[in-house]
């Protein structure tokens, strides 16, 4: 009858629609004790922790200023003889997550409740290896830059983290302290054979990132029922793909096909809405809830992301009364849009102890000068799991707004203050080979984009064991900006709580038009660092990436020198240009000249675009910007070809050395 009841709340919804079951088998149903249980029991992820504190050490620059691990005076509390405290804490408590961008030398200690000796002394390369017992992967892993490592380190009256190196550099070190009747009992080195099982318990829940997780997401013995649904989307007309009028909680969402909701309006919206509420705890573009970046899918995470064509979100959301799904479209064109969904439904109702699931979509575009750019500012009683954001200079062709630190303020204290925009998403280097600077998806985190071109960058993390526990009030930002957050920027995020009540943040959407990406007019490739190469001379000629001194400025360029001809005709180097919208476009040249420099002229399909351009000059030289024409460019990847067509008759050589490349759209 129940059942029925569902289908009958649903009968108005227009398009197919499917049940399927299945029982969830779990080993115990108890609450687990803080540690490495809070991975594997995913269900308990709604409920309020009440009366945790968790803070943060790091090395952030405690004068404002940049130095957040470089030099490594910011990166101790104190010396003991030539040892250096890292962090210290009053239990009871754990440690975590830990983040290092790279490697470094030396040794980690581990001094729990008092004791004279470390429980836990390793080198700090064995640490993040994830191969060396108790750091073993899942939980210790790295990518685009930065090594994290989840192990819990649990403790019952103190926690003492010492390195014994000569200096030590950038860390954080995410920890909880729980009430003092709290018992837990402190970690066991070497681990024992319960604790290696729950390792490979989570290795087993860590698999299976990109699929259907919602098994876990549920409480032991509840069933899970699986409705599908096929929607017409219309303009202005919400398709709603749940309607539930009884108690019950979600445990996974797919919606696809991927592809129709990409772009760059974010005009198609996905709104939740729980018990009764007026207002919704999700209104989002569809977009950004799923992790798109600037428009395209860029996530594969854990609990959400995009696989095969298919959105998917596995977080609990528990309800007592009702709950109810939409998705509206914004679009100005009314040819209909073919969506399908699936929602897992866990029959088990909100307890008194839950939060609900909320998602809070913010933009400032531009961020505030002097301003952070705010992740979530609000009043209640919560925890917060999950941030992805979108990051975009005004100024195109680098990414110095990254450099800025994310803090947070709760009740009253600040409590973390990290050392770096891509540290916080577990990377490190950004712009730098095969580290921070390309899409990259990890079960927890991850590098959503880099185009230093676009100015253009992005990262997620969820924070499942070290989330944000706030009793009265939240403020989490993040700095555009190595200091002062004076970068001209353009910054949109969204952020993952559970709340014990409807957060003072509004959560109201901006309209369409305050929504839209904001591609730039002006698009600045470097070809001196990782501009992509499409071909080059094919003899007798020598290309190089090189750095040097011009009066008082360092440059970087490309270097092309020729020893001789080419076989198919004048040297040449094309690039791969990534641009975001089509058009005709005026390009210009920043060059090097100098006295060994020739011609160059540009060209597409074999057709010189603009007039040939003369590099040499009598002594080395920073150019000004010089014309090279227009070129008809499409969304997507574009070759353009550079060629030396000649030389100047002073000049000694037929060579090109390139400092930036730029791309103005024309109106």
């Amino acid at each position: 009858m129940q059942l029925k009841r569902l289908l009958f709340s649903m009968a108005f919804i227009s398009g197919a629609i499917s049940i399927q079951s299945q029982t969830v088998i779990k080993e115990s149903a108890n609450i687990p004790a803080p540690g490495i249980d809070v991975f594997i029991r995913l269900d308990l992820l709604p409920q309020i922790k009440a009366q945790i504190f968790t803070g943060m050490f790091s090395s952030y620059d405690r004068t404002g200023g940049n130095d957040d691990g470089f030099s490594g005076k910011y990166s101790y509390l104190r010396k003991e003889g030539d040892d250096l405290v890292i962090a210290e804490m009053e239990g009871p408590g754990v440690i975590y997550r830990m983040h290092m961008p790279g490697p470094q030398d030396g040794i980690m200690e581990f001094y729990l409740d008092g004791e004279k000796t470390p429980r836990i002394s390793m080198k700090i390369t064995d640490m993040v290896d994830g191969q060396h017992s108790p750091f073993l992967a899942p939980l210790v892993g790295g990518g685009v830059g930065g090594r994290y490592m989840y192990v819990p380190i649990t403790y019952q009256h103190s926690c003492k983290v010492v390195v014994k190196a000569p200096i030590f550099c950038f860390y954080d070190i995410n920890y909880a302290t729980y009430p003092k009747n709290t018992v837990i009992p402190s970690f066991q080195n070497p681990p024992t054979d319960e604790w290696k099982r729950k390792i490979k318990k989570i290795s087993t829940i860590f698999a299976a990132t990109g699929t259907n997780i919602s098994q876990y997401l549920a409480s032991e013995g509840t069933t899970i029922t699986t409705l599908k649904v096929e929607k017409t989307l219309l303009p202005g007309r919400p398709a709603e793909i749940l309607n539930s009028n009884k108690p019950g909680r979600i445990v996974g969402l797919r919606l696809g096909p991927a592809s129709v909701f990409a772009g760059k309006e974010r005009n198609i919206v996905i709104k939740m809405y729980w018990d009764n509420d007026p207002k919704p705890a999700v209104s989002c573009p569809v977009g950004d809830f799923f992790g798109y970046s600037f428009g395209e899918p860029a996530v594969r995470s854990l609990f959400l992301g995009t696989s095969n064509d298919m959105n998917y979100v596995y977080l609990p959301m528990p309800y007592s009364k009702s709950a109810r799904i939409e998705i509206i479209s914004g679009k100005s064109t009314s040819e209909p849009i073919q969506i399908q969904a699936e929602v897992d439904l866990a029959a088990e109702g909100k307890h008194h102890d839950e939060g609900h699931f909320y998602a809070y979509w913010h933009r400032e575009n531009p961020c505030k000068n002097g301003t952070p750019f705010t992740y979530l500012n609000t009043e209640g009683n919560g925890h917060v799991i999950g941030v992805f954001l979108q990051a975009q200079g005004k100024e195109p062709g680098g990414t110095i707004f990254f450099e800025g630190d994310d803090v947070v303020t709760i009740d009253g204290k600040m409590a973390i203050h990290g050392t770096g925009s891509e540290d916080s998403f577990n990377g490190g280097w950004y712009d730098v080979p095969a580290r921070w600077e390309e899409r990259t998806s990890f079960p927890l985190s991850g590098c959503m984009d880099y185009k230093k071109y676009l100015g253009r960058t992005g990262g997620y993390r969820w924070m499942i064991t070290d989330a944000y526990v706030f009793t009265h009030n939240i403020d989490y930002n993040i700095e555009h900006g190595p200091e002062g957050n004076l970068v001209n920027s353009d910054y949109t995020s969204v952020t993952f709580l559970y709340s014990s009540v409807q957060p003072s943040a509004d959560l109201a959407l901006p309209d369409a038009e305050a929504r839209k990406i904001s591609d730039p007019d002006k698009i600045i490739f470097v070809p001196g660092w990782n501009v992509p190469i499409h071909s080059s001379p094919l003899s007798n000629g020598i290309i190089e990436k090189k750095g040097e001194k011009i009066g008082n400025d360092w440059v970087r360029y490309f270097s092309l020198k020729t020893n001789g001809p080419d076989e198919f005709g004048p040297h040449h180097v094309s690039f791969i240009f990534d641009i975001p919208t089509s058009g005709k476009y005026r390009v210009s040249l920043k060059a090097l000249t100098g006295p060994d420099q020739g011609i160059i002229q540009m060209f597409q399909h074999d057709s010189p675009l603009g007039d040939p351009v003369d590099l040499y000059s009598n002594e080395p030289k920073i150019s000004k910007l010089l014309p090279l024409g227009m070129v008809d460019m499409t969304q997507g990847n574009n070759v353009v070809y550079f060629k030396l067509i000649g030389q100047n008759n002073n000049s000694k050589g037929l060579n090109m050395k390139l400092i930036e490349i730029i791309f103005e759209l024309s109106n």
